[in-house]
């Protein structure tokens, strides 16, 4: 996979030379391109905003630069072979970025992502190449930071890890959190690792039977407890057809309820308490 950053800060994306993705740069796997985006501007302050019309607070980034950036990098990626490039567009007003999308994205073999600052883009940018390739605007969460340069690295981590053969175990991925068709859309429940006995602490005893029947029903059960916990919204929403009755009865226990649609809601008092 071809992968190309604009950004005003360059040096906000070191961390794409370390660790998993630094790793697959280093193998081959996942070709970086990292641009200055203030080398496509011809004035002595080297500038890339400008006041936005209308008016309002803050600064908008300016469409020549951006323009000529892209342009430029679409023209150096298709002369080194690099072929179905798709613009990323982070920004607070884009798609929620999921699993499902880091798949999608994983499965294209040319990315480039535009990180703003300020106030954004000027949008004509974002219009005129979507006339051109595929466009992803894309948001990492429901909070503002100062610019898109940290969604880039989150986007890109979860991209690269599904990429084939970063992860030196291929099945590694499959059961994460949010991976479609995984644990019906669960969290993952806790894990451990040696010693058996840490600070009066010691690992649940199903975990050491060896039982690989008893050892995954119990790692559904606390999937099925932590989700209840932080992200009921995930219960309520998943297709009851993909509970067994060992599903029902933990949900039950838990204090959820079937609905007349066979959707799964937690009771009242559950809720209380």
């Amino acid at each position: 996979m071809r992968l190309d950053v604009v950004t005003i800060f360059p040096e906000y994306l070191e961390p794409l030379n370390v660790s998993l993705v630094g790793k697959a740069r280093a193998r081959g796997q996942l070709d970086v391109h990292v641009h200055d985006l203030r080398d496509w501007t011809y004035d002595r302050h080297s500038t890339v905003d400008d006041t936005p019309y209308g008016g309002g607070p803050g600064m908008v980034m300016k469409t020549e630069p951006w323009g000529e950036a892209l342009d430029e990098v679409l023209a150096a990626g298709y002369e080194s072979g690099a072929c179905a490039p798709a613009l990323v567009v982070p920004t607070p007003s884009g798609r929620p970025f999921t699993q499902e999308l880091a798949v999608e994205l994983s499965e294209r073999p040319w990315l480039i992502f535009t990180p703003a600052r300020y106030e954004g883009i000027d949008r004509r940018v974002v219009d005129e190449y979507a006339t051109r390739i595929p466009v992803h605007e894309v948001s990492i969460g429901d909070y503002v930071l100062a610019g898109g340069e940290a969604a880039v690295l989150v986007m890109t981590e979860a991209v690269a890890r599904l990429l084939p053969g970063v992860l030196g175990n291929a099945e590694s991925h499959r059961d994460d959190s949010f991976a479609p068709g995984a644990m019906a859309d669960l969290l993952e429940g806790p894990v451990y690792t040696k010693p058996p006995l840490w600070r009066g602490r010691g690992v649940p005893d199903v975990l050491l039977s060896g039982h690989h029947g008893r050892i995954a029903r119990w790692r559904r059960d606390e999937a099925f407890r932590r989700t209840a916990l932080h992200r009921p919204d995930l219960i309520e929403r998943c297709d009851p057809s993909a509970f067994d009755r060992k599903d029902r009865e933990i949900l039950s226990i838990l204090g959820w309820a079937p609905s007349p649609d066979g959707r799964f809601w937690r009771r009242p008092q559950a809720v209380e308490e």
